[in-house]
């Protein structure tokens, strides 16, 4: 039985709409929870309920954002620390990819070579970023060859670790199906290790992300004279808590359009994650 175009369009139309629905629901409870707090944390400073020098009131903050933006920060502008904040994360983080997603490929298709690098992974993977960034100053100086190089340790242990998670749980079956179809090494791993663990690398990048956007803070603690992590940690040296504010503000807003332009990548590069 044929159907007509007419009762095609009035058939999606339907299920566009409750798609659509879906979509604003989320996004409506995400606005109303962002606007809620925002009422609360008006109320409690315009009643100074708390010192205003340590939770300074939205206007506060929004000035202080304001005259950050039009006259910078300490003789730098707000583009200028954003910038060299990104320029430290991005570099470790690209350090970070080239290094760690091949040898999480090895690892997880070899137990030997997994044996070899897991000690040496668990070992410093706990240990807190501070712990050991002194010992990088004084091999790499206090440029931002040392803030990279932390960075880039920060980020390399959870994406190794998802990337050897998502090759081990490859099947095995497919394996040896690749290889009975004449597949050598490289292209095992080109085509099926490398396609098949996409959704836990993914998972990987968006942990390593976040850990070393954390460890941002620490990184600019030391012999930094810009970077928005260093802008709020000088700021607390002398009490500008609305400052302080903006930039965790800043810090916080930047890290969600990282985490949302990853999500974007994922669902175009690996549509059929989470559709088992």
């Amino acid at each position: 039985m044929l159907i007509s175009t007419s009762q095609a369009r009035s058939v999606s139309r339907p299920t566009t709409v409750k798609w659509t629905a879906s979509k604003a629901y989320p996004l409506s409870l995400s606005a109303i929870a962002v606007l809620a707090v925002l009422i609360v944390w008006w109320l409690v400073t315009s009643l100074q309920w708390v010192n205003p020098l340590f939770v300074p009131s939205p206007w506060k903050v929004w000035l202080a954002f304001i005259q950050i933006w039009q006259e910078g920060y300490k003789g730098s502008s707000l583009a200028h620390h954003i910038g060299d904040s990104l320029f430290r994360l991005g570099s470790a983080f690209v350090l970070a990819l080239v290094t760690a997603i091949p040898l999480g490929l090895v690892s997880g298709a070899s137990r030997t070579v997994r044996s070899l690098i897991d000690p040496f992974i668990e070992f410093y993977r706990p240990l807190p970023p501070l712990a050991y960034y002194t010992m990088l100053v004084l091999w790499l100086g206090i440029g931002d060859s040392s803030k990279i190089a932390l960075l880039f340790l920060a980020a390399f242990a959870p994406l190794y670790i998802a990337v050897v998670a998502g090759v081990k749980r490859i099947s095995i079956d497919r394996i040896h199906a690749a290889k009975s179809l004449g597949s050598n090494r490289r292209k095992l791993f080109v085509y099926i290790l490398l396609p098949s663990a996409l959704p836990e690398i993914f998972t990987g990048i968006r942990t390593a992300v976040g850990v070393s956007y954390t460890t941002l803070v620490a990184a600019e603690m030391i012999a930094a004279m810009s970077g928005i992590g260093w802008m709020v940690l000088d700021a607390s040296k002398f009490l500008r808590s609305d400052i302080i504010f903006a930039g965790i503000i800043i810090m916080g807003l930047i890290a969600l359009l990282i985490d949302s332009s990853l999500r974007w990548l994922e669902r175009k590069l690996v549509p059929w994650s989470g559709k088992d």
